[in-house]
């Protein structure tokens, strides 16, 4: 099965990226940061860059490694879009295996499955190559994983719950969440349910916990120590993502900051919370109550992990240190889905290698397999199934969807909004752009560019080498004297918004509008008819008179 839905996915990314053209700005960056690690004139791993944490990127190598043989690999973000249907896939048989450990009806498990994998969200985001996909399926395991430890108290669940959450904390930072929300549970559960017997056992019930706790945490704690480490060491910076100028919040302070406020922020982000997953009250409070009456105390591990991922996401939008995107709160689509499972009843006991000494001896009824669905169980379906179309409706609202309503112009009959079709033209001008460098038959190094902006340009490139980029060990030194070390074209951006994080524009203030006082003499400019930043490019051609600056 996971076969299947992987090869949907890629089929989706396919049209999604290179015949519709709808490419999203985050995974062609996670593309130009493969293209610098093993096509760049000088390719190191250090290329893969410290503002994103590098598993997104890491994990299209293999594919990258394919780009010079078939350039349409990463011209058309298809290393990227491989990369998270394979993931999603993944996280569709998660889902499935969570109500295949519960013992649902085959006739429930399926019927979940196909509706967790057809909800538009999840098959947009399994497609477009962004780090949703890796992201969900790592906490989708690690909650599957956790659910079953609360019944069977087997270490080796908590080893691989513990190893998700580090996967997951290299593909977002904001895993940080999840990853102490499972140590608390993991120590609190650990010890409620160590025995009492006597008051030596009071030492080895807080040791027994301590040492659960710590089997969930190191793994996490190893991948942040070492991906931090590799920061400070080769940047300088242990967080770039949070102190350099390409970090989030620098780059919402370049845009000219959050306007609204924290009030209006929290009401946003609890409207995000309802369009993705309308049913999510309902299912929480029924999934609470019939757990307090079996006994069943695993319902909490789904809440608190995915609460802590869309409770990460709520307050640092209202710090106002990231966007109003709907994607940031997508777990909410996973988390109605596990708690419809935990609603069924069990029907089965969770098969373990080596149950610890707190395993639940569970006494499954002698019933027949199926016996007819419960209410609250077929209402749990048709909620689900409800909030399937909403997502679908709310996906087409620019408000609500800033970054997935363009579609909308491309599946809806007679919808041809024009800033919609504005973001399907995104890369459009970096093609260009790229397409003419290629035809000058440049040699090695002779254009002088950031990719802070740029990545698209290098992307589309058939000849990414000839390109002299930020990641290069050697940029600081050619971007000081660039004539004297063989640059022959530079290409600059606006030195506004984004653009003032630009490393060119930061030494040559006046490049984009003078070519900086006669070091350069325009070549042409390509107007980004795109929906993003920069609003138009300029190259350069150098003349061989460098100055200092401005």
């Amino acid at each position: 099965m996971y076969s299947v839905v992987a090869v949907v996915y890629i089929a989706l990314g396919v049209w999604l990226n290179a015949e519709v053209k709808f490419i999203f700005t985050d995974a062609m960056s996670r593309v130009a940061a493969v293209s610098a690690m093993l096509w760049s004139r000088d390719p190191h791993f250090a290329a893969v860059g410290f503002v994103f944490t590098p598993l997104p990127a890491v994990a299209q190598i293999p594919m990258g490694l394919l780009g010079q043989l078939w350039p349409e690999l990463l011209r058309w973000n298809i290393t990227a879009s491989v990369m998270s249907a394979l993931f999603m896939a993944g996280a569709v048989m998660q889902i499935r295996g969570i109500a295949l450990d519960r013992g649902c009806a085959k006739w429930v498990t399926v019927t979940l499955t196909v509706l967790f994998a057809v909800n538009p969200m999840i098959l947009m985001y399994a497609s477009n190559g962004m780090s949703e996909a890796p992201y969900l399926f790592f906490v989708i395991w690690a909650v599957r994983r956790l659910i079953r430890w609360m019944r069977n108290d087997d270490a080796h669940d908590l080893i691989a719950a513990g190893l998700s959450l580090a996967l997951a904390y290299l593909t977002r930072y904001d895993a940080l969440a999840p990853m102490f929300v499972a140590v608390v549970l993991v120590f609190v559960v650990s010890w409620v349910r160590f025995p009492k017997t006597d008051d030596d056992s009071k030492f080895h019930r807080w040791w027994a916990a301590g040492i659960d706790a710590t089997v969930v945490l190191i793994p996490g704690l190893i991948a942040f120590l070492a991906w931090s480490a590799s920061s400070w060491l080769i940047t300088g910076q242990a967080f770039q993502q949070f102190s350099s100028v390409y970090g989030n919040s620098a780059i919402i302070e370049q845009a000219g900051g959050a306007a609204d406020t924290p009030l209006s922020r929290l009401m946003f982000s609890l409207t995000e919370i309802f369009v993705l997953g309308p049913a999510f009250p309902i299912l929480t409070a029924a999934a609470l109550i019939l757990a307090w009456r079996r006994r069943d105390p695993e319902v909490v591990v789904p809440i608190l992990l995915f609460g802590a991922v869309i409770g990460a996401q709520t307050l640092l939008y209202m710090m106002g240190s990231t966007f109003p995107f709907l994607r940031f709160y997508l777990a909410v689509v996973p988390l109605c889905f596990v708690l419809a499972v935990l609603i069924a009843p069990r029907d089965r006991t969770v098969v373990s290698r080596r149950p610890g000494r707190a395993a639940v001896a569970e006494a499954i009824p002698d019933q027949p397999k199926y016996a007819g669905p419960s209410i609250m169980l077929v209402i749990s379906l048709v909620l689900l199934l409800g909030s399937t179309a909403l997502t679908f409706v709310a996906m087409g609202s620019p408000r609500l969807a800033s970054l997935e309503h363009s579609l909308a112009s491309v599946i809806i009959p007679g919808r041809q909004d024009p800033d919609e079709q504005a973001i399907l033209r995104t890369f459009g001008a970096e093609r260009r752009i790229a397409d003419y460098l290629d035809a000058l038959d440049l040699p090695d190094g002779s254009v002088l560019a950031d990719t802070v902006l740029a990545f698209g340009v290098v992307t589309a490139s058939d000849k990414p080498k000839q390109f002299v980029i930020t990641s290069d060990t050697d940029f600081v030194k050619i971007l000081n004297n660039p004539s004297e070390n063989g640059v022959e074209y530079i290409l600059t951006v606006p030195n506004e918004e984004r653009g003032v994080a630009d490393a060119i524009n930061r030494r040559y203030p006046t490049m984009y509008e003078t070519g900086s006082g006669g070091i350069g003499a325009l070549v042409i400019e390509v107007e980004n008819d795109g929906g993003t930043v920069p609003p138009a490019w300029r190259l350069y051609r150098l003349t061989g008179n460098h100055q200092s600056g401005g």
